[in-house]
């Protein structure tokens, strides 16, 4: 391929069998595929199909069986056990064989699937890496959430195991996951057969007997597995994003495809060569982890690191920079959540002083939007190429970015830059017609999606079609936005209920469920407020039912636990006002999009389909009450 970013982004949309059939030449197939694009189901579109793989033996068999056996292919690096570990490409191979050993003799086999609830440590990649080596579907839950949440996905991804560990380390928390497996099992219909725990020093988690299974004794006790061969269209894994309707859906990645975009991606998106070291600084719970942490650095041949720490507190704001240094960083990926803490706690980088980052090339930076003060302020401090690049749960690798390893563009701060080859993103009304430059619309991409993207939804064809039928022939992304005259996509926000604090897509509508409950409330409302660190987070307004004597400030108190009990902490739902009344339409709708505005400072204007204008002003002192209305 040249390195002329129109040629490549041209021929990805109008010869896509062409261009994704000479991309997956770099991969390593057992039977070449038939087809590379089957679209006679539409919008049902398939990548390879015919073709048969094992995206384990692309990420590690292939790398040792050609000259990177000792090549360290993860470095735990965990600041709050004080642990810093590498494990090579041989090693690896042998942990993740012995593994799918051991889930084997566990009963499960190809087509089966695992539940992993895991911390940031290495046995959550080698359970992740192991279950694609013998064809059975991973879903990673992140550590964090509630029991309820994680017995939602034990019932619709219906696991045959689950992987998990004695405990996680959240700063200097230590917070126990075996009773928080415990109660999600009680509570689930669907009851595992099996549970592996991984003991950790810092808490000994009681096994039950027949169920619970050490898992260092198992892998000592298996016998080495081998790749089983799959489908290109067969799953790799099924990853829960929120939804509107407070039901997570099961984004389900394919082998083929995903193996394809993402090994192609890493050179051509971020740059990345063989055995550089490559740090994603997230969490194996999410897309970012599944992709960045795990198979795509892998798949490249690269170094990737395991971060079991925050950007600041462990044990200060120099940590990022420590790593960097301490393993010879090439290129980092976090979110801007990240920065803007740095910022917060080392606003003129003094820490960054304290170490020699020379290694490091590029910062990318994904998860929510980028706002052009932390850009700057990031850009200057580093003096190093600092890249937007915006994509979803749902793509599993980047819509648009300024491709370091094709044609990099001026950087225009709050913008990822340009669609990446393989998405046709448009701008488009409700009907689908584009739209003019600079005017704000709908961000879609004209479907097939790349290789790589969700085909469907877990077991859901149905609610699959959601995102593909809104406006015929587009894949609706869910946020709005405008390309402007140079053909650099500028995204605004989200048009729909989920919203993104520190890079965690969280629906409001699963928290309304929530406060809802309480029996004091009589209805609420949950929405999302611009805040400077974490980008968005939510802010509750609740009316009390008749009668309700208890102080509202008990309330507020008891409403943030309930969320934080059937969410988890990570909603970060602090922010909640007791008012008089919702402002609605005649015919009862919640003003949502009204009350966001006022609680982000935005302009609005009192929609005319509005009951009681007068409402508003409760919102407007409950706002700055919270000290909300700050604006974007």
């Amino acid at each position: 391929m040249t390195a002329d970013y129109s040629e490549i982004y041209g021929r990805s949309i109008n010869q896509p069998n062409e261009f994704w059939g000479e991309v997956a030449e770099a991969v390593q197939w057992e039977k070449k595929w038939d087809t590379v694009l089957d679209d006679t189901n539409k919008p049902f579109y398939r990548w390879f199909v015919g073709g048969m793989l094992n995206t384990c033996y692309n990420a590690v068999d292939y790398h040792v069986q050609n000259g990177r056996g000792n090549q360290t292919a993860i470095i735990y690096d965990s600041p709050v056990t004080d642990t810093v570990r590498k494990i090579t490409y041989g090693e690896l191979l042998e942990k993740v064989s012995k593994f799918a050993g051991a889930l084997r003799d566990l009963g499960v086999s190809k087509g089966d699937t695992v539940i992993i609830y895991m911390p940031m440590i290495p046995e959550a990649p080698v359970a992740m890496l192991a279950c694609a080596r013998i064809g059975a579907v991973h879903s990673v839950v992140f550590g964090g959430f509630a029991p309820n949440e994680l017995a939602i996905r034990i019932d619709d991804a219906k696991p045959k195991v689950i992987v998990s560990a004695s405990c996680g380390v959240e700063g200097k928390k230590v917070i126990p996951y075996k009773p928080l497996l415990d109660e999600a099992i009680r509570i689930a219909g669907h009851k595992p057969e099996k549970c592996v725990i991984f003991q950790r020093s810092q808490v000994e988690a009681h096994l039950i007997p027949g169920r619970d299974f050490d898992g260092e004794t198992l892998m000592s006790k298996a016998k080495s597995a081998g790749c089983v061969a799959v489908a290109a269209t067969d799953p790799l894994y099924i990853l829960y994003t929120s939804g509107t309707t407070g039901k997570p859906k099961g984004v389900m990645r394919d082998n083929g495809g995903h193996a394809v975009a993402l090994k192609w991606s890493m050179k051509y998106l971020y740059g990345a060569q063989p055995g550089e070291v490559f740090w994603a600084a997230s969490d194996v719970g999410w897309v970012v982890g599944h992709s960045y942490i795990v198979y795509a650095p892998l798949l490249a041949g690269c170094t990737t690191i395991v971060y079991e720490g925050k950007p600041v507190g462990t044990p200060d704001p120099g940590a990022f920079w420590r790593v960097i240094s301490q393993h010879g960083v090439s290129i980092l990926f976090t979110a801007p959540t990240a920065f803007r803490a740095i910022k917060k706690e080392d606003p003129n980088a003094e820490y960054l002083k304290k170490y020699d980052i020379g290694s490091l090339r590029y910062l990318f930076l994904a998860g929510e939007r980028l706002d052009p003060d932390t850009y700057h302020w990031a850009s200057g401090m580093l003096k190093i190429p600092v890249i937007d690049h915006w994509w979803q749960t749902e793509t599993g690798w980047g819509i648009a970015a300024n491709c370091m390893g094709i044609e990099p563009f001026p950087v225009k701060a709050g913008s990822p830059t340009k669609a990446v080859p393989g998405y046709n993103v448009q701008v488009v009304d409700p009907e689908g017609n584009a739209l003019p430059a600079g005017v704000d619309g709908t961000i879609a991409i004209k479907l097939p999606l790349p290789p790589g993207c969700l085909p469907t939804l877990w077991k859901d064809d149905k609610r699959f079609l959601e995102y593909v039928t809104e406006i015929p022939g587009f894949y609706v992304t869910g946020d709005g936005g405008y390309i402007d005259e140079d053909g650099y996509l500028f995204i605004m926000g989200r048009i729909d209920d989920v919203i993104n604090v520190a890079g965690h897509r969280l629906s409001t509508g699963a928290m309304e469920e929530v406060v809802a409950k309480h029996k004091a409330v009589a209805e609420c409302a949950v929405l999302g407020a611009n805040e400077q660190l974490k980008g968005q987070v939510p802010a509750g307004f609740a009316v009390l039912k008749a009668g309700i004597d208890t102080d509202p400030d008990e309330i507020v108190k008891e409403l943030i636990q309930m969320v934080r009990a059937d969410i988890g902490a990570v909603a970060c739902f602090k922010q909640c006002a007791i008012v008089s009344a919702l402002p609605k339409t005649r015919s009862g709708k919640i003003l949502r999009s009204t009350m966001r505005k006022i609680a982000n400072g935005e302009e609005y204007t009192i929609p005319s389909t509005i009951e009681d204008p007068s409402v508003l002003v409760g919102i407007k002192e409950a706002v700055a009450k919270l000290g909300l209305g700050l604006g974007k």
